[in-house]
């Protein structure tokens, strides 16, 4: 086998090695972004945890102080606990039908809006109000806005920019910059 064959095959060995590492490295960004939405899901478990133990705690307060200070029954405080217990599951329960049905709501609203107001292309809409970025703006978490056609999410992955866009005396959009200071 010549030098140059043996240079090829290495040559299409690392090529192939790098498009592993590509590969790999696209998988990382993957389960990084999934690891994200996972840890956000835990902590509004975590927060909805804590909403039911306050109010078991409260329930359970209520009722002792029943007995202990106001001289009632038993078994009044025990009916006290359970219709604790009853209502703060099922407030916990239509806490995120609640949250579903508003955001509905709210995005019929915006969809209503846009339709109505003149906004050219649509407009970013939160919770049933315009947010304006006129002069840009920074969004630091997944946001989602109405768009025409459709709703849009902007911020899944991070920190993103909105920026204004301008024509240059080209006639060419884009982003404009600052003056330029040379350097000194």
């Amino acid at each position: 086998m010549s030098d140059y064959a043996r240079f090829d095959d290495l040559n299409d060995a690392t090529d192939q090695m790098g498009q592993s590492v590509g590969d790999a490295s696209m998988l990382v960004g993957q389960f990084s972004g999934e690891l994200r939405k996972m840890r956000g899901t835990l902590s509004e478990a975590s927060k909805d945890v804590a909403t039911l133990e306050r109010g078991l705690s409260k329930g359970l307060r209520r009722a002792f102080d029943g007995v202990v200070f106001d001289g009632a029954k038993l078994s009044d405080a025990l009916k006290t606990v359970a219709s604790s217990m009853i209502n703060t599951t099922y407030n916990a329960a239509m806490k995120p039908i609640t949250r579903h049905v508003g955001g509905l709501i709210s995005q019929g609203v915006g969809g209503l809006m846009e339709g109505i107001l003149p906004f050219a292309n649509g407009a970013p809409f939160s919770q049933g109000r315009v947010m304006p970025f006129a002069n840009g703006g920074i969004v630091s978490s997944a946001t989602p806005f109405g768009m025409r056609g459709g709703m849009g999410v902007m911020g899944e992955a991070g920190p993103e920019a909105i920026m204004p866009l301008a024509r240059g005396p080209d006639g060419k959009l884009g982003v404009r910059g600052g003056a330029v200071v040379p350097p000194t």
